[in-house]
């Protein structure tokens, strides 16, 4: 019972976080209730799961990593929009589908590749402190990237995007509620462990909801363009899987936290994707942005095309491990 009202407490405290946003959206059109309130509450939620799993010392292990970690970063912020940008034009993607393609390209890793990585058997502490600091640097990064892809891809019909209102709204969707979420886990650190399994149950169900959502309210589209956007989609992923575990072995990193680099390169959160395209370009019918569509195909497909690389994985390490045994 105590846990129950401490998550629906939270979930008040995310609500009230996400009001200015949701008042912004309500003073510029007649949204439905999943984009304006749901969406922001979700990703605020998801956000605060992950906060809640995290400490202080999460954004200083990179210190003790340096190199695994100065590898990661330059995948996920330099070579994944490149790569993004290189599979939209080779894809023949353009427009809104194109700038959602980029959205995702550069959207920080989430709650899920820190689960992806423990199954993997990677380097989990290293996988959570990837996600803790490249979400507060994403901050900076994605509104400039997405403004200059609106600028190259949609031309004269992009919609005026103010990238310094996108960066405070990524602030109080994203970082804001990893804060919160650090602070009731340094504060009341009994409370936290009490509440995580709960809270990350409840964060994973949402996931699940969003990217139903974003797939189903725009059905048409997406068969319109499966064609493109599911290669596109799968090109993504496979190309930063293996570019992120090949560059870590390059430089002679070991094999977990290399499974670590190359998962943090290659899977993003699509829920961050969802909303933000949604935040961007509503959809004139009521539905999600079609800007939100590649994150929310990506959403479902990150899954099938991960799970030969972390049966590869467990399947080597078993090798390796019986190998040392012997």
């Amino acid at each position: 019972m105590r846990r129950g009202l401490v998550v629906l407490s939270i979930l008040i405290g995310l609500l009230l976080i996400s009001l200015p946003v949701q008042a912004q959206d309500l003073a510029e059109k007649e949204g439905n209730v999943i984009i304006d309130i749901v969406l922001p509450i979700a990703l605020a939620f998801i956000m605060f799961s992950l906060g809640l799993g995290l400490t202080r010392a999460d954004f200083f292990l990179v210190f003790n990593e340096p190199k695994a970690f100065a590898i990661g970063v330059f995948n996920q912020m330099i070579v994944l929009p490149i790569i993004g940008f290189s599979v939209v034009i080779l894809s023949g993607l353009d427009g809104e589908l194109a700038v959602g393609l980029m959205i995702l390209a550069c959207c920080p890793g989430g709650v899920t590749s820190n689960i992806l990585t423990k199954l993997a058997k990677g380097d989990t502490a290293l996988s959570i402190s990837y996600t803790a600091v490249i979400s507060v640097i994403a901050v900076f990064t994605l509104p400039l990237i997405v403004g200059l892809s609106m600028s190259y891809f949609m031309g004269e019909v992009a919609p005026d995007i103010d990238i310094l209102g996108l960066g405070i709204t990524m602030f109080l969707l994203t970082t804001l509620p990893v804060l919160i979420g650090m602070t009731i886990r340094h504060q009341a650190s009994e409370m936290a462990k009490s509440i995580e399994k709960s809270v990350n149950f409840i964060a994973t169900i949402l996931f699940v909801i969003i990217v139903i959502a974003a797939i189903a309210s725009e059905w048409d589209t997406l068969i319109e363009n499966i064609g493109t956007l599911g290669p596109s989609v799968i090109m993504l992923n496979v190309l930063m899987l293996g570019i992120g575990y090949q560059s870590a072995k390059f430089f002679n990193i070991e094999a977990a936290k290399a499974t670590t680099v190359s998962i943090e390169s290659g899977i993003q959160n699509a829920t961050v994707g969802i909303t933000i395209g949604g935040l961007i370009l509503a959809s004139p019918d009521g539905g999600l942005s079609t800007l939100s569509l590649p994150s929310g195909v990506y959403g479902v497909l990150m899954y099938l095309i991960i799970s030969p690389f972390i049966y590869w994985r467990i399947s080597k390490t078993n090798i390796e491990e019986n190998g040392i045994k012997e």
